[in-house]
């Protein structure tokens, strides 16, 4: 199923005034590659979380995904968490993961993705679920129909449960090589500020960049000395350690916690800025225990 990746055609007529926002997920929803100075990661729920503060004093922000997680992980470890945390808006973007391991069971994979809708829509104003967006490539043509088969769920569960789809599956824009990081797994800040935006339409917000999934104007290509350099530099940073922890049974995400979740505590804590008319870097606000 391909749907408009304009979302304006679900957005409602009359914005709610939203004053919390939690994030749920994994590297994608963390903020890989969208590196910031201090290096820590930014990305799009941290901007989207910027611009809702900009507009509703007392705003409130929880982000708790984490790299590398699987389904099950998210379902066990942050739907929990994000369920009792009684926010207005819950953004949902997890199985992608499993879709790209070897073997992949689809039917637990929608069953888990089921569970977590179940739990956290009830505990939520709006929940916000995604088709993520897919690099050209021989990748994504090797995964489609399972990536396809993860989206037709999130299709189908949205329809039941009242929550909206932000399709950057569609987008021509975040297929681009260009919007992804060396990795060929994360956005760029680029790609990240455009889901920002696709998921700030489709909150019924007015544009501020009607053209974020035109496709991006052409350039010439590498040639082919460059091209095999990024390969082997590709296989030697991120494949080659990706295809270890495969195979010793890691993950990128082994040992970490939420941006907003304290391990020691066992709990969450919401982050909030200090002036809402500027509010800055999330990394930057002070935080808010619930």
């Amino acid at each position: 199923m391909q749907t408009n990746p304009t979302p304006s055609a679900a957005t409602p007529a009359r914005v709610p005034a939203h004053t919390s926002l939690v994030a749920v997920g994994d590297s994608f929803t963390e903020g890989m590659s969208d590196l910031l100075p201090d290096g820590s990661y930014r990305g799009w729920a941290d901007l989207l979380a910027a611009r809702m503060a900009a507009r509703t004093p007392g705003f409130r922000y929880a982000n708790l995904a984490v790299r590398g997680k699987l389904i099950g992980q998210i379902v066990e470890e942050q739907v929990p968490v994000a369920a009792a945390m009684g926010a207005d808006v819950i953004t949902l973007v997890g199985g992608l993961n499993d879709t790209l391991r070897p073997k992949c069971d689809m039917g637990r994979v929608r069953g888990l993705l089921t569970e977590a809708v179940e739990r956290l829509a009830p505990s939520c104003r709006q929940l916000v679920l995604m088709r993520s967006p897919g690099r050209q490539g021989p990748v994504l043509e090797r995964f489609r129909p399972r990536m396809e088969e993860l989206f037709a769920c999130v299709d189908d569960l949205a329809a039941r449960h009242g929550a909206l789809v932000v399709d950057l599956y569609a987008a021509p824009s975040l297929g681009d090589p260009r919007m992804w990081d060396v990795d060929r797994l994360h956005l760029t800040a680029e790609g990240h500020r455009r889901v920002a935006e696709a998921v700030w339409q489709t909150l019924g917000h007015e544009p501020e960049d009607t053209e974020w999934h035109i496709p991006m104007a052409a350039t010439l290509p590498p040639g082919w000395a460059a091209r095999r350099i990024a390969d082997a530099r590709f296989a030697r940073q991120y494949l080659l350690p990706w295809i270890g922890r495969r195979l010793t049974g890691r993950s990128s995400g082994d040992g970490r916690a939420g941006a907003h979740f304290s391990a020691e505590l066992g709990k969450a804590f919401w982050v909030t800025p200090a002036d809402h008319t500027d509010p800055g870097p999330v990394t930057d606000w002070r935080p808010v225990w619930p």
